[in-house]
């Protein structure tokens, strides 16, 4: 198994899943699961942190960074004009907070990263709805 999913029932219902969804999405599904993935980790590094688990904080702040850099890269900055650039700046901030999470254990810069992106996800999901 990968070392995204635990190795347990449900880890393993995640990853068949996430692979299923991933083989049939449009561009904007496949976003939106990047989402989901990044949002379920962001959670394990929570969790990580106020139980004191260090290494696999810094494993799951790793695989958030990794996300929102898959995400940045999949940017049109030839088409998508200031508002790509701004995303892309926003990616870069929340990625910059996450390095500083992972020193100053901060539950409120992992809020913060949290609510920025719930916005960006939101809008990502109003896309995928207008062109369904």
């Amino acid at each position: 198994m990968n070392d995204y999913f635990p190795d347990d029932g449900y880890g393993h219902y995640r990853q068949v899943d996430l692979e299923a969804r991933a083989a049939t999405g449009s561009p904007y599904e496949l976003v939106l699961i990047l989402f989901d993935g990044l949002f379920d980790e962001l959670a394990r590094a929570r969790g990580h942190i106020e139980n004191k688990r260090f290494q696999e904080k810094g494993i799951s702040l790793e695989k958030c960074m990794n996300i929102l850099n898959s995400l940045s890269s999949a940017l049109d900055f030839d088409e998508g004009g200031q508002l790509v650039q701004d995303l892309a700046r926003l990616y870069d901030y929340c990625i910059y907070r996450l390095a500083d999470v992972s020193v100053t254990l901060s539950l409120e810069g992992l809020d913060e990263v949290e609510s920025l992106l719930s916005t960006i996800r939101e809008g990502w999901e109003g896309v995928y709805a207008a062109r369904r």
